[in-house]
């Protein structure tokens, strides 16, 4: 059991180190699980913080071929350990692993967590544990068995809390320390985004002639994108006051679907060259956005199962391996189509006679793959690493950045691909040709 728990534990600590987007007051049905350790909750708390647990029912058993003789309830129970000790507890748990005659390594018993409420205290009609914290950090509420073998059904409520200003009786406040900020933020985002909307709108109106039908699906791109950020703002509002989002994420998961379905889709178009290089799509470029979209369902959907199940869920690990898997794949895919029309317009450098038109052309995707590039990059990677180190008070720092890098991109985009009469894609002045020429000639291996 050493080993396992050990590994175990080196998990739980990325998922702690990963932090939830927000805690909720949740409901959470386990049933016939043998698992040492269950992470039910993760919370930022401050200085009079509560942590509520409610066992409604329990009851355990011994698994088929179990080597124990009986189940021993108080060797099962939930602890809150703090970021701080999470390290500690899994050193520990390494040590007894590794020791072969040290005995197997038990959280509940160890003095790195503390202790909220053992199994063999819940009477037949359920209890309740509430702890006050006097040391703010990020903690998280674990359960632990400790017999390899045994097997545990129970029905669990956790709420998370702090109190504004820090009174006992003072209102409830269920967002993390790190993440209060949030309905503010987000409310400024979206009404960034309807702002964005509307001038683009009435750039579009002005310049109705030089339209496209592309500049048509980034409206569309922007319109999802601010109601994504208004359902985001209610949501987190509503959590902070209540600990429930009242329906909320519902359509926060459906706009944010269509804003991923349709950023994925503006990337692959633009990058075809699709309503400004031609009015149509060559079949393997079809063929990446019928790989493209479906896997945008998927990972929407399972962006849903993720959210709305929680750690708790014993598939949890396998759904994340998943999102990661289908994002990476939407991630590698929209870059064919740009590379490909790169790989194009260079050819036709070649033979055309036009080289001033097609340096533009090349210079504008070359830079727009690359945008494509920082922006995935970052919004994927570099984040993630940006969360592992950052302390949990400034959570919300890690969303400013997400959206800033997401506006900047947009801005990007939109700006070089707005409807112009003369477009560049098009218009070659006389005087651009002869210089074009010696450039393209330069740049010939530069990509």
């Amino acid at each position: 059991m050493g080993t396992s728990v050990a590994v175990i534990l080196a998990f739980a600590v990325v998922l702690f180190l990963a932090r939830a987007t927000h805690a909720e007051i949740r409901t959470t049905l386990i049933v016939s699980d043998a698992r040492p350790l269950i992470l039910f909750e993760q919370f930022g708390f401050a200085r009079g913080g509560k942590a509520a647990l409610s066992i409604r029912r329990s009851a355990w058993n011994l698994r088929p071929g179990s080597r124990l003789n009986g189940v021993d309830p108080t060797l099962m129970g939930f602890v809150l350990i703090s970021g701080a000790q999470f390290p500690k507890i899994n050193n520990a748990s390494q040590y007894a692993a590794a020791d072969p005659g040290g005995g197997s390594f038990c959280v509940l018993t160890s003095g790195f967590a503390v202790p909220m409420i053992r199994l063999s205290d819940v009477p037949p009609g359920g209890a309740t544990s509430i702890l006050s914290i006097d040391d703010p950090d990020e903690y998280a509420v674990v359960f632990n068995n400790c017999q390899e073998g045994a097997e545990v059904t129970m029905d669990v409520r956790t709420e998370m809390y702090n109190v504004r200003g820090g009174v006992p009786d003072g209102l409830r406040d269920y967002l993390p320390v790190g993440l209060q900020p949030l309905p503010n933020i987000y409310t400024v985002v979206s009404v960034v985004y309807f702002v964005f909307l509307a001038v683009w709108v009435w750039t579009c109106l002005r310049k109705r002639a030089a339209a496209e039908r592309i500049h048509v699906v980034m409206g569309a791109l922007l319109l999802f994108k601010a109601l994504k950020m208004a359902c985001a703002a209610e949501d987190t509002w509503y959590v902070e006051s209540t600990g429930t989002p009242h329906g909320w994420d519902v359509a926060f998961y459906v706009f944010g679907f269509f804003k991923g379905v349709l950023l994925f889709t503006v990337i692959v178009l633009i990058g075809t060259g699709w309503s400004f290089l031609k009015p149509y799509l060559q079949e393997r470029e079809k063929n990446v956005l019928m790989i493209v979209i479906p896997l945008q369902v998927i990972e929407n959907l399972v962006l849903v199962v993720i959210g709305e199940t929680g750690p708790t869920g014993r598939d949890w690990v396998v759904w994340n391996h998943v999102f990661l898997l289908v994002d990476v794949i939407c991630c590698c895919a929209v870059f064919f189509p740009i590379i490909w029309s790169i790989r194009g317009l260079r050819e036709a450098s070649k033979t055309d006679g036009k080289a001033a038109r097609n340096l533009h052309k090349l210079t504008l995707f070359k830079r727009f793959y690359i945008v494509v590039v920082g922006y995935l990059y970052f919004t994927r990677i570099i984040v993630s690493a940006f969360l592992a180190v950052l302390n949990y008070k400034y959570q919300w720092g890690v969303n400013v950045a997400v959206e800033a890098a997401s506006f900047a991109f947009y801005v990007f985009v939109f700006y070089n691909f707005h409807p112009v009469e003369k477009n560049p894609y098009l218009y070659v002045g006389d005087d651009e040709e002869e210089s074009a020429s010696g450039q393209l000639e330069m740049d010939e291996r530069a990509f």
